[in-house]
């Protein structure tokens, strides 16, 4: 059960965008697995992906279009990662975009691919094949809620946002997609996300955006600490609004870059929320560091806990893993006598020694919530970081155990 998510909110259409889902029957029947984003042709296109070296076909192939142009067709499947598929996946990634360029009359390289499931299995290209045709002539700009539901896997809820915000006048709308649940520690964005907005901004200018964006968002959540064979985040510009983006001086370009970093942002902690088998959302803020470097490095070993992760699903105030996780987390010359940290407001270790107001009883009251701010104070500067991870509880294993039974 994702904690804290409630039902999919209502996704504005973007002008110039179109999309859809079908189930093809990539791995399972009935289920929705492949999506299509159809974007206006003179759209402009970022994208950022895994720095996993083995990286998915699909990643290698829309990084090579990505290069060379601006692509404004989006093709995926769920149920098949075609990752670990050697040269083969990359020819089955080729002949699957090849069917779809072919319906839009255009070249395959205005297709960029994406993919996840399960590793090492085959596309099974010729279902897609069937299935590209089919979607094509049933794509809509009320496709966001059916699209978002065709790219989870494991994930138990559709995740996605709008927001708004004005720019010379004009109402200008981003909305956004994401999937992922499990094998979440992104190193670059999340599982998937695809999101648009009908400002007009240049390739270069939205590449930038969308890096800065995904630092804050995607680049600060975890689930299990395993960066994925096939993570993309996209983000596509119709330029369907007469508001113009020229600069990255522009006032435009910093709130539109603000309203992108908060629809990120939502979807990021929804994937967490969703976290395989999550009871409890945590944020974990590392303040008074020297570098923001050191504090997300901090912040990240605490997440990357299995024991810390456990104790707060058993909702056990089991403090020391907390602190062990601090103290090895190689942070040079760490003055163990300045760190204090804090389960929300309540101090449990103050300048390296437990709080005499400390007690187990007002421990555990703060664990037994399903939302839980780990605060740790360095006492060694001025900079600071946030993470959002979840707990692991005995779902993770099951999940995780039977995933390709």
């Amino acid at each position: 059960m994702a904690v804290g998510l409630s039902q999919l909110s209502k996704l504005i259409p973007i002008k110039g965008i179109e999309l859809g889902a079908i189930a093809s029957g990539i791995r399972y029947q009935n289920r929705l697995d492949l999506v299509v984003i159809k974007a206006s042709k003179e759209s402009s296109c970022a994208a950022v992906f895994t720095r996993n070296a083995f990286c998915a076909a699909p990643v290698t192939l829309a990084r090579t279009h990505l290069a060379q142009t601006s692509p404004h067709l989006l093709l995926i499947n769920s149920g098949n990662a075609n990752a670990g598929t050697g040269t083969q996946g990359l020819v089955d990634t080729k002949t699957c975009c090849t069917t779809l360029a072919q319906l839009d009359h255009t070249e395959i390289t205005q297709v960029l691919p994406f993919s996840t499931g399960v590793i090492g299995i085959p596309l099974p290209v010729a279902v897609i094949q069937a299935g590209i045709p089919k979607l094509w002539n049933n794509l809509s700009p009320a496709g966001w809620e059916v699209a978002a539901r065709g790219i989870m896997t494991t994930d138990t809820v559709p995740k996605g946002v709008s927001a708004q915000c004005t720019l010379q006048g004009h109402t200008v709308t981003i909305t956004g997609i994401a999937k992922g649940s499990g094998m979440i520690r992104p190193d670059m964005a999340t599982m998937l996300a695809f999101l648009a907005t009908d400002v007009k901004i240049p390739k270069s200018l939205l590449q930038t955006c969308l890096n800065q964006a995904v630092e804050e968002s995607f680049n600060r959540i975890t689930v299990d600490g395993d960066t994925s064979t096939n993570d993309a985040c996209v983000l596509l510009a119709t330029g369907k609004k007469p508001a113009v983006i020229k600069s990255i001086d522009s006032q435009d370009f910093i709130i539109f870059r603000q309203t992108l970093t908060q629809v990120c942002q939502y979807l990021a902690q929804a994937i967490v929320r969703d976290g395989e088998g999550a009871t409890k959302f945590i944020i974990i803020e590392v303040v008074e560091g020297a570098t923001t470097q050191e504090c997300t490095q901090v912040a990240y070993t605490i997440a990357h806990s299995p024991l810390v992760k456990t104790a707060f699903f058993a909702s056990d105030p089991n403090w020391g893993r907390i602190l062990a996780a601090i103290g090895r987390s190689d942070i040079p010359n760490l003055d163990v006598n300045k760190v204090s940290f804090y389960l929300n407001d309540l101090c449990v270790i103050g300048q390296g020694i437990i709080d005499p107001e400390y007690s187990e009883e007002k421990g555990q009251k703060v664990m037994k919530a399903e939302e839980i701010t780990i605060k740790v104070v360095l006492g060694r500067g001025k900079m600071s970081s946030q993470i959002w991870t979840c707990d692991f509880s005995y779902d993770y294993v099951k999940i995780n155990a039977e995933y390709r039974s």
